[in-house]
């Protein structure tokens, strides 16, 4: 599998990063950092291989990480600097905050951290967002989600990015296949790359291969301030009850994500229930070989 349509996913990887010196050693501690490199390696492979069979950063790119505070885009910013040296193509990364009035904890030791790393980093307060948190306090996730969207448009075209990066994992992917189908009658899931409704940006979502023990290991050993969200914290949602779902099921069968995450590109529209996807005359193209399971996240 390549990368950037040139560069071999573990390309690199071999040696220590930054131009051949252990500066990665210094962030990820010292005692244990043939074990961080090997997490690192790893990670590294799944990115790319999901930028590359999605086509999700291209030459001359300005990717926007947006980042909620959490491991997942934590994660998902480190790894895109690292591809980024290391592609034959040419692209940009930089970060940005959206703060709506959920965080639990205060900013700054993210802001602080990220300085450190010489990333460059937005902190955007959103005040149409804290309006809304003043006047309807028990609004739901849809409502908060479409001020996030435009927050997020905003910061990004100030930014210069034609390219937004959100850290949704291979569990988030699992988890919107099964809400869709079970709560709003649709077999569907995120898509790992599309672009805005007005064509500004293409929105990827590069962790579609990785799992969150990846991305919670790596934010433990980078040391990472983790900024928890209020609504993360949530009980009784359904978001909870189907991670709830998948942890009891995975004691049985740990793979199972690996084989959803499969059947999402295996797909056999004539063998469900829409008649627009039904070949009844017999003409159909059924030559196309099936993607293999995928082993391990």
């Amino acid at each position: 599998m390549t990368i950037f349509g040139g560069l071999e996913s573990g390309a690199g990887a071999a040696g220590p990063p930054c131009g051949g010196n252990r500066c990665e050693a210094s962030i990820i501690g010292e005692s244990n950092y043939n074990e961080s490199l090997d997490l690192e390696k790893n990670l590294l492979h799944k990115v790319g291989e999901a930028i590359g069979r999605f086509q999700m950063i291209r030459d001359g790119d300005r990717v926007a990480v947006a980042l909620s505070g959490g491991k997942d885009s934590l994660t998902l910013l480190h790894a895109l600097e690292m591809l980024a040296k290391r592609a034959p193509i040419q692209f940009s990364v930089c970060a940005f905050t959206i703060e709506q009035g959920k965080f639990l904890s205060p900013i700054q030791p993210l802001g602080a951290w990220l300085l450190d790393r010489g990333v460059a980093w937005t902190y955007y307060h959103d005040k149409s967002s804290f309006t809304l948190l003043q006047e309807q306090p028990g609004h739901g996730c849809d409502l908060c989600s479409r001020y996030r969207r435009r927050a997020v448009y905003e910061v990004a075209s100030g930014l210069g990015a034609n390219v937004i990066a959100f850290g949704h994992t291979a569990d988030d992917f699992c988890e919107s296949l099964l809400r869709n189908a079970m709560f709003t009658g649709r077999l569907s899931a995120l898509p790992p790359v599309a672009l805005s409704r007005d064509g500004q940006f293409r929105l990827i979502r590069p962790l579609v291969y990785v799992g969150e023990e990846i991305t919670r290991e790596f934010a433990a050993a980078t040391g990472a301030p983790v900024i928890p969200c209020g609504c993360s914290q949530k009980t009784g949602t359904v978001r909870r009850s189907l991670r709830d779902l998948f942890a009891e099921i995975e004691k049985e069968h740990p793979h199972i994500r690996q084989t959803m995450l499969t059947a999402m590109g295996n797909l056999q529209p004539d063998r469900l229930l829409d008649p627009r996807y039904f070949n009844l005359e017999g003409n159909g193209d059924r030559s196309r070989e099936l993607l293999p399971i995928l082993t391990e996240l």
